[in-house]
């Protein structure tokens, strides 16, 4: 029986630093501290020379409780749908109407930091409504 009871993400990306910028936005996630003598990632990021750019870029639940997400680089772009994809919560323990419109909400603030809207699946007697949409690299994702 295995004891494992961490998980991390990793996401292929073509942007690390800027795909971890979106998803702390909408999870509340975190990244580590800037290294000393630096006042954000960006300017340390552009003080490397070209061969030790950022390959890989993380950030964490700062309580604790959700996955690390990984983010790496890599020289291909997304071209088909993803085979896992990342659940948001958003509606957890709301039914019908009320469901749908927090689900709204949060998708109307993700638009806002640059996700797109793929379709809305209303409820249907078996399941509660779920909003899938993109980040702003295109990798699919539900708020659920």
């Amino acid at each position: 029986m295995s004891t494992i009871r961490q998980i991390q993400v990793t996401i292929d990306c073509a942007e690390p630093a800027r795909l971890a910028a979106f998803w702390c936005e909408a999870l509340g996630y975190v990244v580590p501290p800037v290294p000393t003598g630096f006042d954000t990632w960006e300017e340390y990021h552009h003080s490397l020379p070209p061969e030790e750019q950022v390959v890989y870029f993380a950030c964490s639940d700062p309580s604790g409780v959700g996955p690390r997400l990984l983010f790496q680089r890599v020289p291909e772009g997304k071209i088909v749908k993803n085979r896992v994809h990342i659940d948001v919560r958003a509606g957890l323990g709301l039914v019908g109407d009320e469901r749908l419109a927090t689900l709204e909400a949060e998708c109307a603030r993700l638009i806002a930091l640059g996700a797109v809207h793929l379709r809305t699946m209303l409820a249907d007697g078996e399941n509660e409504s779920c909003i899938v949409m993109q980040d702003i690299e295109g990798n699919e994702f539900c708020l659920d």
